[in-house]
């Protein structure tokens, strides 16, 4: 009697892609690279906004910001447009909020930090969010990592385009002299400077993609003070494309001055936590600061050593 193998069934089924996952980010660079002999550039715009991934699960949409916070609550109105989407898709882009036909940073950053779920749905009506995305990491069970730029680029448009606003694909060029253009002529519509990839790169963690900005100049939304809350110290500020505080160098006496009226004015919505918040400083120490309503701008100048980095905030940015 022979021995009978038993027949070959086919693999389980993979688990869509779920959060937490880690995002690529940009290095700076000083001037608009162009490609070398044999290979291809793409160029996107970078939105002044909220980076943010959106997760089509089987039965509902999670929506992750680049520390790995779950964010969902914070946006309604793109939980709602991303359901027609195809289960186990996996978005990245960024979040920004249109206001008097520019970005508005600090419109976005409000949303992002909405303390209740009421809050939210009335941000939503009243600042609502528009999706730039410029990567798909997912569709199905399939992970598209892998795959090269320009083929995830060729899927998120055919994803994207029978859906329309508020889900929509960033523009991209592989055209040096067309990104040079929108280098120039973007910047009064809130696009901070370009993004630049490799059309043959895969998706991963880490700065692999190179990034143009106009200035090291840039708008940061105050969550906290440091020391007493109408003379702090230092202040507790979000960066654009990211949501995880850091503290600022020490603040000069004007700086102090100016925002002291501006404090004082702003409602203090809840006590403080029992257990004070902490975020990084320019030498990595961990600082506890005050939380405070996402309602104030400052204008920020960030610098990078080989030790540290410090963000210097320049002014308050006053509403038109």
């Amino acid at each position: 009697m022979t021995s009978q193998e038993p027949p070959l069934r086919p693999p389980p089924p993979q688990p869509p892609l779920e959060p937490p996952v880690e995002v690529a980010l940009a290095r700076v660079v000083p001037t608009l690279p162009t490609a070398p002999p044999g290979r291809r550039l793409a160029y996107e715009p970078k939105f002044d906004g909220h980076r943010l991934l959106i997760f089509r699960l089987v039965d509902t949409v999670r929506m992750q910001a680049r520390s790995g916070r779950i964010v969902t609550r914070a946006f309604p109105d793109l939980e709602a447009a991303a359901r027609p989407l195809p289960p186990g898709t996996v978005l990245d882009g960024e979040v920004v909020v249109w206001a008097g036909g520019r970005t508005d940073f600090a419109a976005v950053q409000k949303r992002a930090f909405a303390a209740s779920e009421s809050r939210a749905g009335r941000l939503a009506r009243e600042l609502p969010a528009s999706y730039a995305a410029f990567d798909l990491l997912a569709i199905g069970a399939e992970d598209l990592r892998p795959l090269p730029y320009e083929q995830r680029r060729a899927r998120l448009m055919a994803l994207l385009e029978p859906l329309g606003p508020p889900l929509q694909a960033v523009p991209m060029t592989t055209d040096p002299e067309l990104a040079a253009t929108w280098y120039e002529a973007l910047p009064e519509i809130g696009v901070e400077g370009l993004v630049i990839k490799d059309l043959d790169q895969p998706y991963r963690p880490g700065r692999h993609w190179r990034k143009l900005r106009h200035s090291e100049a840039r708008d940061a939304v105050v969550v906290g003070v440091v020391g007493p809350r109408l003379r702090p110290r230092a202040l507790a500020l979000v960066l654009p494309g990211d949501d995880a505080p850091v503290i600022s160098a020490p603040l000069s006496t004007g700086v102090r001055a100016q925002l002291g009226s501006a404090l004082r004015d702003l409602p203090d919505p809840q006590p403080p936590p029992a257990e004070l918040p902490t975020a990084l400083d320019r030498v990595g120490a961990e600082i506890a600061y005050r939380p405070i309503a996402a309602d104030l701008t400052v204008e920020v100048r960030h610098e990078s050593t080989v030790r540290h980095a410090a963000t210097t905030v320049m002014r308050l940015r006053i509403p038109d």
